[in-house]
C-alpha cells in the first residue's frame, strides 16, 4: 500500500508556492547561481586579510556557514558568520565583508553594512535587490545580483555559490568541484522526490518518524554540527515544529547530562538524528555510540550519511536531505511550509519601534 508521502497532491495540498518544486530545483538553483557569480568582476587587495566575514541573518547568512567549514578545512584565514546589527570591533581596512540580505532589507544586515563601509573593509554585497544594492551601487562595492522571489531559506545556492566564487577571486579559498557537486545532487534529487516511494525514500521515512516528537539534530563533527542547525530551521521554517541542534564533541559535556531527567521534561516523544561523514575517527564514533547508549530509550535513534567524496559534496547533500525532510514534515503537519506569520508579526513591531 503506497504511503501518503508517494502522492504528490497531498504533499502540495497546502503549498501554494510551491516549496517542493524549489526544493527539487535545488541543483539548477546552484548552476545559476554559479553562472551570475563567474560574471562578476573582482579585484583582489594588497594583502591577505586578518579575517573574512558574511554579516547576515536566517536563510540569507545560511551560506556564510558553509563557507566557513570550507575556510577551516581548506583556507589559511579565518571566516566568521556574523549575525547581529552591528560588526565586531576587529573588523578593519584590508578585511573582507560580505553583506548578504536576500531581500536586500533586512535591518541588521543594513547596519553591519555601515560598519563595514565606516571600518574601510572591502565590502561584497549578496543580494536581490532592495537598499542594499542601492548602497553597493551607489557607493561603488562590488554586487552579486541574484533572482529575488524566493522565501530566503530556499535561496542557499544564490546565497552560498557567490561567496565561494568570490573568495577563489580573491585568492582565499582553493577552487572548488562544482559541477561534481551539483551533478550528485541531481542523483540526490530523483532518490529523494516523491516520485521515489516511501519503501526507498530514505527523506520520507525520517519525516514520518519525526512526525509528532520532539528532534534533536546532533552533527558529529563541526561541519556536521553547521548542517545540523540549517537542518533545525528548515524544521523551524518549513514543518513549524521545534528541534535543537548540537555538536559532538562539545554536547558531550554539558547536553549529555541533561539526557538524565530528559524523560520528566514533558515531552511524550523525542527523537535523535545524528548527521555523519562516513569517516569520523574511532574516538568520534564512540562518542556517538556511547550518547546513544546512555540516553536509551527517551529517544529514538536515527542516522544520516552524507554522500560525496570531497566536502563541498558532502556539505550540500546533508542538507539537501535534510530540506525535503522538512517539506514532508510539513505535509504530515498539516502546514502550508511557506508561511512565516509569526516573524511578520514580529517585523510590524519592531516597525514601529524607532
Amino acid at each position: 500500500m503506497a504511503h501518503t508521502l508517494d502522492d504528490r497532491a497531498f504533499v502540495t495540498r497546502l503549498d501554494p508556492k510551491d516549496m517542493l518544486g524549489r526544493t527539487e530545483r535545488f541543483p539548477a538553483q546552484c548552476r545559476e547561481a554559479l553562472e551570475i557569480a563567474r560574471n562578476v568582476k573582482l579585484t583582489a587587495g594588497p594583502k591577505r586579510p586578518s579575517v573574512v566575514m558574511l554579516t547576515g541573518m536566517g536563510g540569507s547568512a545560511a551560506g556564510g556557514d558553509f563557507a566557513r567549514c570550507l575556510f577551516e578545512a581548506q583556507a589559511a584565514v579565518p571566516f566568521i558568520v556574523n549575525r547581529d546589527y552591528g560588526l565586531p570591533n576587529y573588523v578593519g581596512i584590508g578585511d573582507y565583508v560580505f553583506c548578504a540580505s536576500y531581500s536586500g532589507n533586512t535591518e541588521e544586515t543594513l547596519n553591519a553594512y555601515a560598519d563595514a563601509r565606516r571600518a574601510g573593509a572591502h565590502v561584497i554585497v549578496v543580494t536581490s535587490g532592495g537598499k542594499l544594492a542601492e548602497l553597493a551601487k551607489k557607493d561603488g562595492y562590488p554586487a552579486f545580483i541574484i533572482p529575488g522571489g524566493h522565501p530566503p531559506r530556499t535561496a542557499l545556492g544564490y546565497m552560498l555559490i557567490p561567496v565561494l566564487v568570490a573568495c577563489e577571486t580573491l585568492g582565499l579559498l582553493p577552487k572548488q568541484d562544482y559541477e561534481k557537486a551539483f551533478a550528485l545532487l541531481d542523483r540526490c534529487s530523483q532518490e529523494w522526490t516523491t516520485e521515489t516511494a516511501f519503501d526507498s525514500n530514505p527523506t520520507k521515512q525520517l519525516a514520518q518518524a519525526m512526525f509528532g516528537k520532539l528532534a534533536v539534530i546532533y552533527g558529529l563533527g563541526p561541519w556536521q554540527g553547521a548542517i545540523a542547525n540549517r537542518w533545525k530551521g528548515q524544521i523551524n521554517e518549513n514543518a513549524k515544529n521545534l528541534a535543537f541542534p548540537n555538536t559532538y564533541p562539545e554536547l558531550n559535556h554539558n547536553e549529555i547530562l541533561g539526557w538524565v531527567l530528559a524523560d520528566r521534561q514533558g515531552v511524550a516523544n523525542w527523537l535523535m538524528v545524528t548527521l555523519m561523514d562516513g569517516t569520523e575517527s574511532a574516538k568520534m564514533k564512540t562518542r556517538s555510540s556511547v550518547t546513544e547508549r546512555l540516553v536509551g530509550s527517551t529517544a529514538e535513534p536515527h542516522h544520516v550519511l552524507a554522500k560525496g567524496d570531497n566536502l563541498l559534496e558532502k556539505m550540500l547533500s546533508l542538507t539537501f536531505f535534510g530540506d525535503f525532510v522538512s517539506i514532508y514534515l510539513a505535509a504530515l503537519n498539516g502546514i502550508d511550509p511557506e508561511n512565516i506569520d509569526s516573524i511578520n508579526v514580529l517585523k510590524e513591531e519592531l516597525g514601529k519601534v524607532g
